[in-house]
């Protein structure tokens, strides 16, 4: 799977990117004030040090990623900041402000969406935390909402134990803990505690 960045802006102190599987691996380089080092043993040094004060190694803004499968667009990641965490045990990345994951199909056709206001990725585990004001909408114009949601993508499951707000052909149902895979083709709610029926005119619309 091949994915590229197409806009960042670095923010202080931070370079590099490179591409991996399923998720961004992003590489820092130090720049120590105005000095030039030139010793790779300093640069781990001086990284280490970063690294122990709890700072992100690599945060850039307004980065636009692409997954792609033989060259079609499968994913598109948007996020106004990313800070990534690589000198963990258990690496991750963080989205602070937010991000927009949309899926295509082969032919480019949009097949839903996930919005949330912070997420987190956690790498050995493959597993996306999404928290606040969480929307994902299906290529079927269903809509799900909560205020945390887990994906994973290897495993095509979507997950939460808080209170959600699924709406799928004439109703909205609501209640505590969802499970369901990535398609809501197969989704459970565990404890519902209401249901709302609404009329053609008013189901939600599918995604752009």
């Amino acid at each position: 799977m091949d994915k590229r960045i197409h806009h960042c802006q670095v923010q202080e102190g931070i370079t590099a990117v490179k591409a991996g599987k399923t998720y961004l691996i992003l590489t820092a380089v130090l720049i120590a004030g105005t000095a030039f080092i030139s010793s790779c043993d300093r640069k781990e040094e001086a990284l280490k040090d970063l690294q122990i004060k709890g700072l992100p190694t690599l945060a850039a803004r307004n980065v636009e990623t692409q997954y792609t499968d033989s060259g079609k667009v499968t994913m598109l990641v948007r996020t106004p900041l990313i800070q990534q965490y690589s000198s963990d045990e258990n690496p991750y990345t963080l989205f602070p402000e937010g991000l927009k994951v949309m899926f295509y199909d082969k032919q480019d056709k949009p097949q839903g969406s996930i919005t949330s206001k912070y997420a987190r990725y956690t790498e050995k585990e493959e597993v996306w935390e999404l928290r606040d004001s969480v929307v994902a909408v299906s290529n079927k114009g269903e809509v799900l909402e909560s205020e945390l949601l887990f994906w994973s993508q290897p495993r095509d499951k979507i997950w939460s134990d808080r209170f959600v707000r699924f709406t799928h052909d004439d109703q909205i149902v609501m209640g505590t803990g969802f499970d369901s895979d990535s398609r809501f083709s197969n989704w459970t709610i565990k404890n519902v505690t209401g249901t709302i029926y609404i009329r053609d005119e008013q189901k939600v619309a599918t995604p752009d």
